[in-house]
C-alpha cells in the first residue's frame, strides 16, 4: 500500500541526477493548467521506513499471537489504522494514557517499540511481565543516537538541556533515557532558550525557574548550579534551525557566565546529533518556499511534529494547507489542520484567484507514505480540464530510470 507509482519515480530520478545530494532545487512537474513544485527531500525517512518494515513483518510472522504497539507507531493515521485492521493494539495514547495495563500482557505477548522510543520506565514495566522491549524495537537510530550522545556527557558530569516538545513521546523517552544519568530541563523553543540564559546569567530571578521550567525538568534542578557543565540535544524532529538558535542562545549566555577561553569546560558541541533527514527536509522545504507557487499542500498526521514544521517554514511564503489526505479535498473548499488554533478549519475558493497555470508547493512529513502524496496530486488534477496524461509527465523520469538500469 506505501508503493507510488509518481512520487517514487521523482525521487528515484533526482537521486541519480544529483547523487551528492547538493540540488536543492524543486522538481516541477507540468500538467499544462496546473503546475506542482516537488521539493528534492521529503516523505519517508530512514528511521519511519525501518519501523514500518519491522512492523509489517512482525505482524506477518506471528499471526497466531497478541501484537501490541506501545503507542502509535509514527504520526500518521493512514499506518496505524492499518495496522489496527491487521490486529495490532495500541497499549498507550501519545499522550501518555493506558488503554491497556501492561500488567494484563503475558510473556507470550509481542509488544513493538514504536520511532519515537519510550521510557526506561515502560521498559521495565515490560520485562516484569516477562516481555523483551529490545526483541521488537522500531526506535529511530537517531534517536538512540541522541541518546547515546547525551550518555557520554552524563558521564562527564554534563547537564542536558532537551530542545522538544515536552508532552512528545520522543521527547519523553529522551528526557527518560537522559534523566538515568543527568539533570535534565527541557526547553520548547528560542523564546524559552532565552529565559533559560536569562535565569543562568542572573539577569531574572532563579524562581523564574521553577515557573516557566519546573514542570519539565528533573526534580531539584539549579541552572546557577547544574549547567556549570551543559549540553544541548534534540527531539529529531524539531526545526534543525531552531535547535541551532537554542544552542546559540545558551552557549552566549555560558560565555558571559564563565567566560570565552573555557567555554568548552562549559558547553559540549552537539551538533552532530540534528538529524540528517530532518535537516535535509527542511533544507529542501526552505527552496521550495522560494519558488513562485501560488498555494502549498502539506501532507501529513495531525499530530506530527515534523509535518508541522514544514507547514511553519512555508505558510510564511504563501497560503498553506495542512492535509492528512485527498479525502480533506475538493474542488470548491478544503478541510485543513491549523495548529496555532489547533483546530480544523475550511477554506473555500482555495484553487481560484490565480492566472493560469496554477502552481502547487507539493510535499509531506516524514511519516508519510508517497502514496498520499500521489493521491493529492491525481485529486488536484481531476478539477481541471485539459491535463496532460500522467505517463506523459513522468516519462522523462522514467527514461532516466531505465538508463540508469541499462
Amino acid at each position: 500500500m506505501y508503493q507510488s507509482p509518481i512520487i517514487r519515480k521523482v525521487k528515484e530520478a533526482t537521486k541519480i541526477i544529483d547523487p551528492m545530494k547538493k540540488d536543492l532545487e524543486p522538481t516541477l512537474l507540468d500538467f499544462g493548467p496546473v503546475h506542482f513544485y516537488i521539493p528534492r527531500f521529503f516523505g519517508f525517512c530512514y528511521g519511519v521506513e525501518n519501523a514500518i518494515d519491522i512492523a509489517y513483518r512482525t505482524v506477518t510472522e506471528n499471526p497466531d499471537k497478541n501484537i501490541y504497539l506501545l503507542s502509535e507507531m509514527i504520526h500518521n493515521p493512514t499506518v496505524n489504522e492499518d495496522l489496527q485492521k491487521k490486529g495490532v493494539k495500541f497499549l498507550f495514547d501519545t499522550d501518555g494514557t493506558e488503554r491497556i495495563p501492561i500488567s494484563s500482557l503475558n510473556s507470550d505477548d509481542i509488544v513493538i517499540v514504536p520511532a519515537f522510543g519510550t521510557t526506561l520506565e515502560i521498559q521495565e514495566r515490560l520485562k516484569e511481565v516477562g516481555i523483551d522491549p529490545y526483541q521488537y524495537n522500531t526506535t529511530c537510530p537517531f534517536v538512540e543516537k541522541v541518546w547515546k550522545r547525551g550518555k557520554q556527557l552524563g558521564k562527564k558530569d554534563y547537564s542536558l538541556v532537551v530542545h522538544g516538545k515536552h508532552q512528545h513521546e520522543e521527547t519523553r523517552a529522551t528526557f527518560s533515557h537522559s534523566a538515568d544519568h543527568s539533570e535534565v530541563v527541557v526547553v520548547l523553543n528560542p523564546e524559552e532558550a532565552r529565559i533559560l540564559a536569562d535565569i543562568l546569567i542572573e539577569e531574572r530571578p532563579l524562581s523564574d525557574f521553577e515557573k516557566y521550567f519546573g514542570h519539565k525538568a528533573t526534580p531539584r534542578f539549579n541552572p546557577l548550579e547544574d549547567m556549570v557543565r551543559f549540553g544541548v540535544i534534540n527531539q529529531t524532529t524539531m526545526l534543525a534551525t531552531e535547535t541551532q538558535e537554542v544552542m546559540e542562545i545558551l552557549r552566549e549566555a555560558a560565555i558571559i557566565r564563565y567566560g570565552e577561553a573555557d567555554i568548552l569546560d562549559h558547553f559540549a558541541d552537539t551538533t552532530d546529533t540534528l538529524c540528517y533527514a530532518t535537516n535535509e527536509n527542511q533544507s529542501a522545504t526552505l527552496a521550495l518556499a522560494e519558488t513562485d507557487a501560488d498555494l502549498a499542500l502539506v501532507v501529513g498526521g495531525y499530530n506530527s511534529s515534523n509535518t508541522m514544521h514544514l507547514v511553519e517554514i512555508l505558510e510564511h511564503k504563501f497560503p498553506t494547507y495542512h492535509v492528512r489526505d485527498k479525502g480533506e479535498l475538493s474542488k470548491d473548499k478544503i478541510n485543513h489542520f491549523d495548529q496555532w488554533d489547533k483546530a480544523m478549519k475550511e477554506t473555500e475558493n482555495w484553487l481560484s484567484g490565480s492566472e493560469k497555470p496554477l502552481k502547487i508547493a507539493l510535499t509531506s512529513g516524514a511519516s508519510c507514505p508517497d502514496i498520499l502524496v500521489d493521491e493529492v496530486l491525481l485529486q488536484i488534477l481531476e478539477y481541471f480540464e485539459g491535463t496532460k496524461d500522467v505517463d506523459e509527465v513522468i516519462a522523462p523520469f522514467e527514461e532516466k530510470l531505465e538508463t540508469e538500469e541499462a
